[in-house]
């Protein structure tokens, strides 16, 4: 019986290929930044209705955000959908790949739910902003994972990290990431006529990047302290007064990044919690999909960074698998490369495969009792765990 439901999803995801297809295509060659991806949205909402899904668009009070649900009763599964790109580069973090590869699970498991009756809901959420906006962050603070059984996505990685048959990573966590903003006044003046009336903030900015950096010897391996300067001044000729440097600061839990802030400090932005996937979900990825082709958490660097999923893991069992593409020695993510390989048909291909694979999950979430009460025990004991830190 299990099997045929099996069938169901992968015959769903395959007969679905143009509508998928179509939605990596628009998102790729169609780069919107965090917040202004509009026409990924609206293709979305537009296919999702054609297929005669209840949409929401613009939902849980972000104007790029969507929801899309089927089934009743039962337990509540997640997919998410991201699709903002970076600037100058798009989709170097092939987010295009995280959309379908959650396309494809959402109908997988939509087609189901509907072929065997049984109580459940599946919901696909388009989830504006990672890179930096926090989208995630919007829609947990309106609910959009509350009550949810488990939230499932996979993320594009560099394949040339990954050896032998090994296509992807199951456990993959992720650094927490506490943003600040940091402000520096001093007083104008004419820098040549007379610069003993000015107080040069760009000087104070200086010092402390320098300080910054120097810390750097005096942190954890796995900690991170990177920033920019967002406003250094206008002129040569005029003392700058108003000045601001920007940081991330990452560690590898969400309490451990706070606790390295307070050696800094200041203006907080959307910080990211650390992802802690779950383990019976990543399990049982590694079981559904092709033999040999997913390691458990090795390379563990595969995807060093930090993601708004991160919040998501707090709120509900989660999992945040990464898949290798076809990239070279020095393609990683957020560059060029990257984003001319997130674009071809075999990446495509292997987001539909963990699309497929993650739908698999999904189903043992609504219809294995068993398995989804351990996945739940198993997340509230991580909980009790990142409450103290650890």
């Amino acid at each position: 019986m299990a099997q045929d439901w099996s069938d169901v999803i992968k015959g769903e995801i395959l007969a679905r290929n143009p509508e998928i297809a179509s939605i990596n295509k628009q998102i790729h060659e169609n780069p919107e930044l965090a917040y202004e991806e509009y026409k990924a949205h609206d293709d979305f909402v537009s296919i999702l209705k054609s297929l005669g899904f209840d949409v929401t668009p613009r939902a849980f009070g972000v104007e790029t955000a969507f929801s899309a649900e089927s089934g009743s009763g039962g337990r509540l599964l997640i997919f998410n959908a991201e699709y903002d790109a970076l600037p100058g580069i798009g989709h170097a973090c092939g987010h295009n790949l995280i959309a379908s590869s959650s396309f494809a699970s959402f109908l997988g498991v939509a087609a189901a739910l509907k072929a065997s009756g049984i109580p459940g809901r599946v919901r696909l959420l388009g989830t504006p902003a990672e890179e930096g906006g926090g989208g995630k962050l919007k829609m947990i603070a309106s609910g959009a994972y509350k009550g949810a059984a488990a939230c499932l996505m996979v993320h594009p990685g560099p394949g040339h990290n990954l050896s032998g048959s090994i296509r992807g990573v199951s456990y993959v966590r992720m650094l927490a990431n506490v943003k600040m903003r940091v402000y520096f006044t001093g007083r104008e003046s004419h820098a040549a006529i007379a610069p003993w009336d000015g107080v040069n903030a760009l000087d104070a900015v200086c010092l402390s990047y320098n300080a910054i950096s120097m810390l750097r010897q005096q942190i954890h391996p796995y900690e991170r302290i990177h920033g920019v300067f967002r406003s250094a001044g206008d002129r040569p000729n005029v003392t700058p007064a108003n000045c601001c440097v920007e940081y991330y600061v990452r560690s590898e839990t969400r309490s451990g990044a706070e606790r390295l802030w307070q050696r800094i400090r200041v203006e907080p932005l959307n910080s990211y919690a650390d992802v802690r996937p779950n383990v019976s979900l990543c399990k049982a990825y590694m079981d559904v999909m092709p033999e040999g082709t997913v390691s458990y958490s090795e390379p563990a660097d595969i995807l060093a960074g930090s993601t708004d999923m991160g919040d998501v893991c707090y709120e509900c069992p989660g999992f945040h698998g990464v898949f290798g593409i076809g990239t070279k020695e020095g393609e990683a993510n957020h560059t060029k490369g990257f984003a001319a390989a997130a674009g071809t048909d075999d990446s495509f291909e292997r987001a539909k495969e963990c699309g497929m694979g993650m739908a698999l999950v999904g189903w043992k979430v609504l219809s294995d009792d068993e398995f989804a009460e351990e996945m739940q025990k198993e997340w509230e004991q991580d909980m009790k765990l990142a409450a103290e830190g650890k």
